[in-house]
């Protein structure tokens, strides 16, 4: 890396969290948690099936508890803290680990575990309990709660603010991700055609890995902190 780096985005997925025990979104065989990502992942399936969409986001919520932010959350959390310029992480995570290991420049695109939507008007308000067809809104007599999670079909949040960072930043890292899941898996392309250096922390490389400069394989644990010590020493 010859360019003086200044302004960091990081995109973090399922990798990330899944040495802190909660399992990557898509398994080998296709399911998340046993289910079909058709049944509880999807506009159609909540509409079909209202009851058990909630009860298996009740349940990834519940899981939160049992769960502790790794090393690698925490190493992204020091980078923003010692970092002279500007660090985003946006993560495809649906998951609090990010915060509670201290990181607070942060973009959940996907959505979050501990908040809920307004059926009617789309207000978000956090929310720590489990959610039912009929749990009613604190925002409109009209409408009830839905988990706030973006569904296949639907558009992930803040993607001006992404895309605006990504053509601004001179250092892109991508970390646990599969690089097949879109807009997301096109983020290195954006910032590289920008003149970003773009490097890869992942088990094995994704999908996309040719749009990286760069290229670490091993446990977001081990190999997160390193990089990260050594940006913060140059």
């Amino acid at each position: 890396m010859k360019k003086e780096l200044r302004n960091i985005v990081i995109l973090t997925g399922a990798g990330i969290s899944a040495e802190s025990g909660l399992k990557t979104f898509r398994a080998s065989d296709g399911l998340w948690e046993g289910h079909r990502i058709e049944d509880v992942a999807t506009p159609e399936a909540y509409e079909r099936n209202p009851d058990l969409v909630n009860e298996f986001y009740n349940a990834r919520r519940a899981q939160l508890k049992e769960v502790e932010p790794n090393a690698a959350h925490f190493a992204l959390a020091k980078l923003e803290e010692n970092w002279p310029f500007d660090v985003l992480i946006v993560t495809q995570n649906v998951d609090d680990l990010h915060e509670r290991a201290g990181s607070k420049n942060l973009i959940h695109m996907h959505g979050e575990l501990l908040k809920s939507r307004c059926t009617e008007t789309q207000l978000v308000t956090d929310w720590h309990q489990d959610i039912l067809p009929d749990t009613i809104s604190p925002y409109s007599k009209e409408g009830t709660l839905r988990p706030h999670i973006v569904w296949f079909g639907e558009m992930p949040l803040e993607m001006g603010r992404i895309y605006d960072a990504l053509r601004k930043c001179d250092l892109f890292i991508s970390i646990g991700t599969s690089g097949n899941v879109y807009p997301a898996a096109g983020f290195a392309q954006e910032a590289r055609r920008k003149g970003a250096h773009c490097v890869e922390l992942n088990l094995e490389p994704s999908l996309n890995a040719h749009d990286f400069h760069e290229s670490v394989n091993g446990l977001a644990g081990e190999i997160v902190p390193k990089f990260v010590e050594g940006l913060l020493a140059s």
